[in-house]
């Protein structure tokens, strides 16, 4: 982008999550964070707004969950194949881990965590999710994702098409599938592209898409936004560069290349101010967690991660491996960040619902996008 676009007052409020395009005076915008802060002023702003927590009690809350999140490996190791997942309690601010048997339970509480009795292993409900994802599912099944507070598959169907005869055929095959919990859904899943609206942050054809985290070399974002070779403009007209690759459905993340006077920041533009969040990595974090996201279209959102691995049946197809959280999005948030902390967790995919009713929304984590192209996350 040209040195002109950093005077642009929507340019504050674009969520250029990766690709951040400023001339030279960006550096008096950068971010001025510390490296001990928690999180940025914005991002507490918005934990407080949609938790309902005072300032102190957001930072503490993103303490706890920086801490499970560095416990998570070291008790999953400590459970063995006793392990049945884990998830983070906000009312105690611990990390809580799933196990099949006494003696394992207690090899997690000296590791530090918490431990919960279950019937089934984590290894067990895979499987069982893995025969589930086989299947063929109609248009009334939203997902289906593994749960290890209730030691079961959830498989969520929409409310209104719980008692459509292909919804209770697939129920009934997951069922024979393994352990299933049958859960309801306001709406079905979709995805968050839009038409071209003048002024928000990329475009690839009519589709107004955004921005999720910089990459060595462009930025990552979500497949169903663009296919490969298409190109990309940043919302003067300007070219960015093309989708280099792309996959949806089956995934849903696609990275772009930065060319033309872009490149790119690991920054998380906040909206109405250019300073924000740096990004520092991308530990990811567990289920139960406080996670936020920012898009083009509803800005700053936060809510916590319900679900990991979920199939998501979008219309357009299957997508698998996804992240289920209780923050809201709309159309043209599509490809936006989801971030914990100052960690980068994945790039919005769909959803249900909106920011004024509340709903639901999946993303897609970064980790596996980076994996797949060979790409390098921006980091401060």
């Amino acid at each position: 982008m040209r040195h002109a676009t950093v005077l642009r007052t929507g340019l504050s409020a674009l969520l250029l999550l990766g690709v951040w395009a400023a001339g030279p005076s960006s550096a008096s915008a950068a971010p001025t964070d510390s490296a001990e802060a928690p999180a940025s002023a914005a991002l507490l702003t918005a934990m407080q707004r949609d938790f309902g927590l005072t300032e102190s009690e957001a930072v503490a809350r993103l303490a706890d969950e920086k801490a499970a999140t560095a416990l998570e490996p070291k008790a999953q190791r400590a459970a063995g194949s006793a392990f049945g997942g884990s998830w983070f309690d906000a009312r105690t601010g611990k990390l809580v881990v799933a196990v099949t048997n006494a003696e394992k339970a207690e090899a997690v509480r000296a590791a530090g965590a918490d431990a919960r009795l279950v019937e089934h292993s984590a290894k067990r409900l895979e499987a069982a999710k893995v025969r589930i994802d086989a299947l063929s599912a109609p248009s009334g099944v939203s997902s289906w994702h593994v749960d290890p507070a209730t030691s079961s598959v959830v498989v969520n169907v929409v409310a209104s098409e719980r008692r459509d005869n292909d919804v209770r055929s697939f129920v009934a095959k997951a069922r024979a599938a393994g352990p299933v919990t049958v859960a309801t859904t306001a709406e079905a899943p979709r995805t968050f592209a839009a038409g071209t609206v003048g002024g928000d942050p990329y475009y690839t054809g009519n589709v107004r898409c955004s921005i999720g985290f910089s990459v060595r070399g462009g930025f990552v974002t979500a497949g169903h936004c663009g296919g490969a070779g298409q190109s990309v403009r940043g919302w003067d007209g300007s070219a960015i560069g093309n989708f280099q690759g792309s996959s949806f459905p089956g995934n849903d993340y696609a990275w772009v290349n930065v060319a033309n006077g872009w490149w790119t920041v690991p920054v998380v533009l906040g909206w109405g101010t250019v300073s924000d969040q740096l990004v520092r990595g991308s530990n990811e974090a567990p289920v139960g967690a406080s996670i936020c996201r920012s898009g083009s279209t509803t800005r700053w959102h936060c809510g916590r991660v319900l679900a990991k691995n979920e199939t998501v049946n979008y219309s357009q197809g299957a997508v698998h491996q996804m992240t289920k959280t209780s923050v809201c999005a709309e159309g043209g948030d599509s490809g936006g960040s989801f971030i914990s902390g100052d960690q980068a967790q994945g790039v919005t995919s769909g959803g249900w619902g909106n920011c004024s009713g509340g709903g639901e929304t999946w993303h897609q984590p970064v980790n596996e996008i980076l994996n797949r192209y060979g790409l390098t996350l921006h980091t401060a």
